[in-house]
């Protein structure tokens, strides 16, 4: 293998595996983690170097972010071991007569690599990508039409999670916030609400819940599973 093919061979693995960080950090922004800590926690998965404890809840607790987090690992696992690969053929490919040519076989890797990177910042290919990534997902990881819930963060013993309101449940129904009793008896504090694909915004005392509603909500992670029956999904988020 010649000096060229060989660092060719090397920029196509970095552009896939960081194409496959990216992949992932996408897929468990959609389940309700915020971008950064899904970022995180997607190259500790697949670095292998393991992930803090407190932030590890996080994805142990929901069904749907274990199951991402196996195949994460397993990705990283391969593609450590197609890199480390990629590394001992390069430096067997070279040879003393073909080390003054090495800076000249790196600009066509590089420049790929640069105009790939600076392509997906982008906002505009980013949203495009974004949503391209989000209806595969939707399509493979659909399945039902019942209330979602996702956590997002803990709080000391509360936690931060959405809910996805697809039916507004029976004792709610009709029903303004004030009146509800969720802060009174379930000591859940409804944060934000976002309607009709406006932007969030807290929600007043005479609220009341519609089908459709997506929910910020503060509280017991069990307690609000309860009170707006709903159980982990990846649907929608």
């Amino acid at each position: 293998m010649s000096i060229y093919v060989a660092l060719l061979l090397f920029a196509i693995i970095i552009l896939l595996y960081w194409g496959i960080s990216e992949l992932f950090t996408i897929l468990f922004s959609f389940t309700g983690l915020p971008e950064e800590k899904a970022r995180f926690q997607v190259m500790s998965l697949l670095t292998g170097t393991g992930f803090t404890t407190r932030e590890s809840e996080i994805i142990i607790t929901s069904r749907v972010r274990r199951r991402l987090a196996r195949v994460t690992m397993l990705f990283g696992y391969v593609f450590n071991i197609t890199i480390v690969s990629a590394f001992i053929n390069i430096f067997l490919s070279l040879k003393m007569t073909q080390v003054e040519h090495v800076f000249q076989g790196i600009y066509l890797p590089l420049m790929l690599i640069v105009l790939v990177f600076t392509a997906i910042r982008v906002p505009a290919v980013r949203a495009k990508l974004d949503k391209f990534i989000e209806l595969l997902a939707g399509q493979v990881l659909r399945h039902n039409q019942e209330n979602a819930v996702l956590l997002i963060d803990y709080i000391g013993e509360d936690s931060i999670a959405q809910v996805l309101v697809r039916h507004v449940p029976e004792p709610l129904q009709d029903v303004s916030l004030a009146q509800s009793g969720l802060r009174a008896k379930e000591n859940l504090l409804v944060m934000l609400l976002e309607r009709d694909g406006k932007k969030a915004a807290p929600p007043t005392a005479v609220t009341v819940f519609r089908d459709g509603d997506k929910l910020t909500v503060f509280g017991d992670y069990r307690a609000i599973c309860r009170v707006f029956e709903a159980r982990e999904s990846f649907d929608e988020f």
